[in-house]
Parts: structure tokens; sequence; C-alpha cells
């Protein structure tokens, strides 16, 4: 067992833990920390790949935007940060949501297991893409349309705190 593969599966295990914990914790701003936790494990588990760019884009676009999103939705809808016992559910109903997810797991298993080893089974060959490729359709071809988007969501952001900020008397119609 080389040092790649016991990284690797410290990577794997602290991307388990992390999403066990982010679905399990009643706490909603725990559950998106955890949500953190679960995507860097990910992100290291495709750089031990020697996937730098998937690693990178992981990181910068799920962690740097999606959660910091999900956080900035709490802030501004000023959700109740403690735990969350007005939508609890009983033991039947989560031991049948572990069974189906034991059941989703073992299909993607039975699935996935005989690709490992190049068992292909008479797949698609696709060409080799490196880096440097992706990079310059990705900054070149489709930085206006990110550049974009990235005001409308910047638009819609300050939109959503402004109207966070009116007061309820303001609103109101009078009678």
């Amino acid at each position: 067992m080389t040092s790649l593969d016991l990284a690797f599966g410290a990577t794997g295990l602290l991307a388990l833990v992390g999403g066990l914990l982010a679905v399990t914790t009643r706490h909603v701003v725990h559950a998106a920390l955890w949500l953190v936790v679960a995507l860097l494990g990910v992100a290291g588990s495709l750089l031990v790949l020697g996937s730098e760019l998937v690693s990178l884009v992981l990181v910068l676009v799920y962690v740097g935007a999606i959660v910091v999103l999900v956080l900035f939705a709490l802030m501004v809808t000023r959700a109740p940060i403690g735990p969350d016992t007005a939508h609890t559910v009983g033991w039947p109903r989560r031991i049948g949501g572990a069974l189906s997810g034991a059941a989703v797991a073992v299909l993607l298993g039975a699935v996935l297991v005989p690709l490992v080893g190049g068992a292909s089974g008479g797949a698609i060959k696709r060409a080799a893409v490196d880096s440097t490729t992706v990079a310059q359709d990705l900054f070149g071809v489709w930085v206006w349309p990110f550049e974009i988007l990235s005001l409308l969501l910047l638009a819609a952001l300050v939109a959503a705190l402004a109207v966070s900020r009116i007061r309820r008397d303001e609103t109101e119609v009078p009678s």
C-alpha cells in the first residue's frame, strides 16, 4: 500500500464522515459547514488522483460559492439557527430512508465496480484533454458568459439583501 493509497483513503473517509454529519445534524448552519468538509474531502480525493483542475474547480465553485450562498441565504432570511425540531420524523421513516440509501449505494456499486481495472465492456473511447486546453476554452471562449452570470448573481444577492431590510410597517397597506 503506497502513500497515495493512504491519502486517498483518508480523504475518502473525510468526505464520507463529512457527508454523513451534514445529513444527520439538526443544525442548519452546522449542516452547511459539514458540507464544506465533505466537499473538501472530495476535492482532496480528486487531487490525489491527479485531477488538479477538477479539484480546484470543485473548491472554487462549490465551497467558495454554493456554500457561501447557502450561509448568506440563512443570514438574509433570518432562519432559526438552533436545532430544527419542527421537521423531525419518526424511526420508521428514518429506517426507510437508510434502507433506500443503502439500496442506491448497492446499485451504484454494482454498476461501477465492474468498471474498475479497465474492464470497460465496450465503453466509448474519449480523446485525452489536458488542463491547458480546458483553461484556454474556459478563459478564452466562455469568459464573458461567466462574467455576465456573476454580475447577475451579484445583483440578485444585493436585491435579496435590500428586500430583507424592508421593515414590516412600511410594507403593510393601511386599511
